[in-house]
């Protein structure tokens, strides 16, 4: 792992740039987390290092770096907090991502996420980087809840993601309209700069279709565990559906997230396995797997861009219950393609899983149509239409 150099001079850094660049040109995601990046951008990134680029990730290492590194992407720690806001501390990742644009020159940083947005925007243009791709996969906690530590929040994020939108050879990915109509609402960023692309991407050739029809049906919710994904009402469900005799098996295919506010803690999800009421898979590396096993993929969100466990569970043809809400509507048609009930409503989502756990038929109907309307969802597809944004910020 390359180490991260905040004391070099400018022009020691310019020389490192003119002296490290090829043919190729180099680009740099950002994120907070590698365990992201792996599960949700690293086929990308082996795309876009086939298509042509000289690849590198920023993030946070912990567990994954041999994998990336083996992968063919340059791998630099940074050490992003995610849990909270202290100034001396974001002040320092912010020299940090400074540091590392001068010391790699790259052609184009693409920031995924709000803090990476936010910080790596200020880096990037105090950097001098040309080209500068902002992706928000949702607008996340900060945004959507009316706690008042979100609310603070808001008022310091909103100025800072306006500033940092607003580079002149920069561009904005969102995953839903409904995300794009907020952002310009709240003038965050000029509609020439808005693209919109549906998702992380999803390679079909790598799930196998399930058995949707196997009886009692495996019902798993793939996700953080946090409140904000419905793990609650998912858990009330299950409550539920046993008191009625519905027989089924509930896992949460997942782990707490520590650094996260909104997130149930282990202790919570040791009771409800001590009360038999789901089963804890923990933290999978093996997704693909895990959705084979699966007859029905529940994912009761209160908010998304476009989640990435829906178009896996579309891949492998589960029979799919989510939120009728932006970001899940963009891939569930209601009684097409899944099963949409209204957020932290525990009957309706209850009566839902029943009405598919009781109908085996219904499942593999649902499933089979949600694999065959993949193709916008593709990771071929969002690869292209993420490496036209690409020229794009590169012609300026």
């Amino acid at each position: 792992m390359r180490s991260i150099a905040t004391t070099e001079t400018a022009d020691e850094g310019a020389h490192l740039a003119d002296s490290r660049r090829g043919s190729r040109p180099k680009l740099l995601l950002v994120v907070t987390e590698e365990w992201y990046f792996v599960s949700h951008r690293l086929a990308f990134a082996v795309a876009a290092r086939a298509a042509g680029y000289d690849v590198g990730v920023a993030t946070r290492v912990d567990r994954h770096g041999a994998v990336i590194r083996d992968a063919g992407i340059s791998l630099f720690h940074v050490d992003f907090d995610r849990s909270g806001m202290r100034p001396l501390r974001e002040i320092s990742t912010i020299a940090a991502l400074f540091a590392l644009y001068r010391r790699e020159a790259p052609d184009i940083v693409h920031h995924v996420a709000m803090k990476p947005v936010i910080y790596g925007s200020f880096a990037a243009r105090a950097a001098g980087v040309p080209g500068v791709v902002n992706a928000l996969g949702g607008l996340g906690f900060v945004f959507s809840s009316t706690t008042l530590r979100a609310r603070t929040m808001r008022l310091l994020a909103r100025p800072a993601l306006k500033f940092a939108l607003s580079g002149w050879n920069a561009r904005l990915i969102l995953q839903n309209s409904h995300d794009k109509q907020t952002v310009l609402r709240a003038g965050l960023a000029r509609p020439e700069q808005i693209r919109l692309i549906r998702g992380a991407g999803v390679d079909p050739a790598l799930y196998s279709t399930s058995d949707v029809a196997a009886q009692p049906p495996l019902i798993i919710l793939p996700a953080r565990l946090l409140r904000e994904k419905g793990v609650g009402e998912f858990v009330g469900a299950a409550r539920l559906l046993r008191a009625r005799g519905v027989e089924a098996r509930f896992a949460l295919v997942g782990r707490p997230d520590s650094m996260n506010p909104a997130s149930f803690s282990a202790k919570d999800v040791a009771g409800w396995v001590a009360d038999g009421l789901v089963e804890a898979w923990g933290w999978r590396e093996d997704m693909p797997a895990v959705f084979a096993r699966a007859q029905i993929v529940c994912l009761p969100t209160y908010h998304e861009g476009l989640p990435k466990s829906l178009l896996e569970a579309a891949a492998s043809g589960c029979a799919i219950v989510a939120t009728d809400i932006p970001g899940c509507r963009e891939l569930v048609s209601h009684g097409k393609t899944g099963l949409l009930v209204p957020p932290k409503e525990v009957e309706r989502l209850a009566d839902a899983l029943e009405e598919l756990i009781r109908d085996p038929a219904m499942r593999a109907r649902l499933g089979g149509a949600a694999r065959e309307m993949l193709g916008d969802f593709t990771l071929d597809c969002v690869t292209a239409q993420t490496m036209d944004i690409y020229a794009e910020v590169a012609n300026g």
